[in-house]
C-alpha cells in the first residue's frame, strides 16, 4: 500500500479524492461539497479528507499528492489564474497545500488530468496524442502526448475555452463577453448553461439541457434547432484543434459528453471544417466519466507521468 496513487479534484461544487493502485484498482473514494467561497475552508476540507482516508486505509501518507483544479498554476507568480472557482485565483495553492498536508503537491488544470486519465487506462489509452474536453458548468481542454501531460511555455496548453467561436460574428448574429472579459470565448458558446441559454433566447423556453436532450428526443423541432446548432459550435471549435494539433484522439467528459446523439452528428459535422478528409482523429466518450479527474489527478503523483 505504500504505492497508492492519490488525487484530488478540487472543483467549484465539490472536493472528490481518490486512491488507486499502480494497477488502476480504485481504493478509496469520497466526495464533499466545495464550501462557498471560502478559501480557508476549502484548504480544510482538503486535510480532513485526506485524513480520513489514510486512516481507513491504514496507510502512510504519500511523498506526492496530485490535485486537479480549473484553471493553472501561474509559472511566474505561482499563484492560481483563470479558475471558474474565482476563490482559488490569486491563492498560492500549491505552496499552501504542501504546508498544510507536509507532502509534495502536484498541481494541475482538471482538463489535464481528465486527459491524462484517459489517455493511461481510458478511452484513448494506448494512443499517442489526446485532447480531452470538459463540457460541463464551463468547458476545458487539456493535451497529453505519449502519457505524460503537455502544459505549455505559460501553463495553458489546451486552455481551448478561452478561444474564441470560429465564425462567432458571422453566424450567431450576436456575441457574448466571457467572464474573463474576453469577446466569444467557446466556453460561452458551447458549455451546459451556454446550451441552455441559446435554447431560451430562440424559443422563449427556459429548460434544463437534459430537458432540451429528452424534447428533441420526443420530436420537438426547436430543441432539435438548438441541439444542431450546439454540435455546429463544438464542431468549428474542435476542428481548429484537429488543423492545429492533429490528435490521435479527442475524448469528450463533462455533463454534455453524456449526450449519445452528439458523437454521429458532430463527426458529421465537423467534417465541414477540417482542412483533411476523411477524419482519422477518434471522437470519444470519457470511459471514467466524472471519475477521470480525480483518477489524473491520482496518475500526476507518477513523475513519470508529469513533465
Amino acid at each position: 500500500m505504500r504505492d497508492a496513487l492519490i488525487g484530488f479534484d478540487v472543483g467549484g461544487t465539490k472536493i472528490e479524492l481518490a486512491i488507486l493502485t499502480p494497477q488502476s484498482e480504485v481504493l478509496w473514494r469520497e466526495r464533499l461539497p466545495t464550501p462557498h467561497e471560502d478559501y480557508k475552508a476549502t484548504l480544510q476540507t482538503i486535510e480532513r479528507l485526506l485524513a480520513r482516508a489514510l486512516e481507513k486505509l491504514n496507510i502512510p501518507k504519500p511523498q506526492r499528492i496530485g490535485f486537479g483544479i480549473p484553471g493553472c498554476l501561474d509559472p511566474q507568480t505561482q499563484r492560481v489564474r483563470g479558475a471558474n472557482s474565482q476563490v482559488l485565483n490569486g491563492q498560492a495553492l500549491k505552496e499552501d497545500l504542501q504546508d498544510l498536508l507536509q507532502t509534495s503537491v502536484v498541481l494541475e488544470n482538471d482538463a489535464n488530468c481528465l486527459t491524462l486519465s484517459e489517455s493511461v487506462d481510458g478511452a484513448a489509452q494506448g494512443m499517442p496524442m489526446v485532447f480531452g474536453v470538459i463540457l460541463g458548468t464551463g468547458c476545458g481542454g487539456g493535451v497529453v502526448f505519449q502519457e505524460r501531460v503537455w502544459t505549455g511555455a505559460n501553463h495553458l496548453a489546451g486552455e481551448w475555452g478561452h478561444t474564441p467561436l470560429p465564425l462567432a460574428g458571422l453566424q450567431e448574429g450576436h456575441n457574448k463577453t466571457c467572464w474573463c472579459g474576453a469577446l466569444n470565448c467557446l466556453e460561452g458558446w458551447i458549455s451546459g448553461p451556454a446550451f441552455q441559454e441559446e435554447h431560451q433566447r430562440s424559443s422563449g423556453q427556459d429548460m434544463t439541457p437534459s430537458s432540451i436532450i429528452q424534447a428533441m428526443r420526443q420530436g420537438d423541432e426547436r430543441a432539435l434547432e438548438s441541439f444542431n446548432l450546439y454540435v455546429d459550435r463544438l464542431a468549428r471549435g474542435l476542428a481548429q484543434v484537429v488543423n492545429t494539433l492533429d490528435p490521435s484522439c479527442i475524448v469528450l467528459g463533462g455533463g454534455m459528453s453524456n449526450v449519445p446523439e452528439i458523437y454521429a452528428a458532430l463527426r458529421s459535422q465537423i467534417l465541414s471544417y477540417t482542412f483533411t478528409r476523411p477524419l482519422q482523429t477518434l471522437i470519444l466518450q470519457a470511459k471514467h466519466g466524472d471519475s477521470s479527474g480525480v483518477r489524473g489527478a491520482a496518475w500526476l503523483s507518477r513523475t513519470s507521468l508529469h513533465t
